[in-house]
């Protein structure tokens, strides 16, 4: 590979990662400021504990990696297997981190002060379902699964690709968690909403669905 557009790749693939994570903590810093409340970036089960840690794996190797790719591989993880013609990678790549950045702010915005990054069990909640809520569940998670997967693209390394894999068991078993408390707090208004949307992607057979904030 041209080392001048591997070098462009990797500043597309780190930058991204900062600007991706930086964004989440200053939307905490901003969700405190407004509600006085936290954005529940501190872990508070054993269970979140073990999964912040997957996604702490996540964002080192999202940031740190493109610093370690050479344009000769250097070891198995870091190999660029080259699965796609460089060009296409390129375009790909960027397009998916961009699209993942984008979709990332709509959920923010239609989240608004209810965004949070865990659970807290001890605050009352209400259920969005405008925006991206609107036909899937946890958008936020698909935007980036799909952020990571540009950054696969522009760096197609086996660490790309295992990345993408924790980020989505990681994802996974958090979206569980939350589904379950929402059910047990919200019960059929949340139960009612889990039937006619999707995981991370819509469902094909979804009628449309009401739009706003519903408590």
């Amino acid at each position: 590979m041209n080392p001048n557009w591997l070098l462009i790749r990797q500043i597309l693939v780190c930058a991204s990662g900062t600007l991706y994570w930086v964004g989440v903590f200053l939307l905490a810093a901003v969700i405190r400021r407004r509600t006085g409340q936290s954005a529940n970036l501190k872990p508070q089960t054993a269970k979140e504990r073990v999964l912040w840690s997957g996604w702490l794996i996540v964002v080192v190797g999202w940031i740190v990696q493109p610093l370690t790719v050479p344009d000769i591989a250097s070891g198995p993880l870091f190999a660029m297997i080259s699965p796609l013609d460089q060009s296409v990678g390129l375009v790909a790549g960027a397009l998916l981190i961009v699209g993942g950045q984008v979709g990332t702010y709509w959920c923010y915005w239609a989240m608004g002060n209810s965004w949070r990054v865990g659970v807290n069990r001890k605050k009352a909640i209400c259920l969005v379902t405008r925006g991206p809520y609107a036909r899937v569940r946890h958008p936020i998670y698909a935007f980036q699964t799909m952020m990571l997967l540009g950054a696969a693209c522009l760096l197609p390394t086996l660490m790309s690709v295992l990345l993408v894999a924790l980020q989505l068991v990681c994802s996974y078993f958090k979206a569980l968690d939350e589904e379950r408390y929402l059910t047990n707090s919200l019960g059929s208004s949340y139960a009612s909403y889990r039937n006619r949307t999707g995981w991370l992607w819509p469902r094909l057979t979804s009628a449309s669905v009401e739009r706003g904030v519903t408590k």
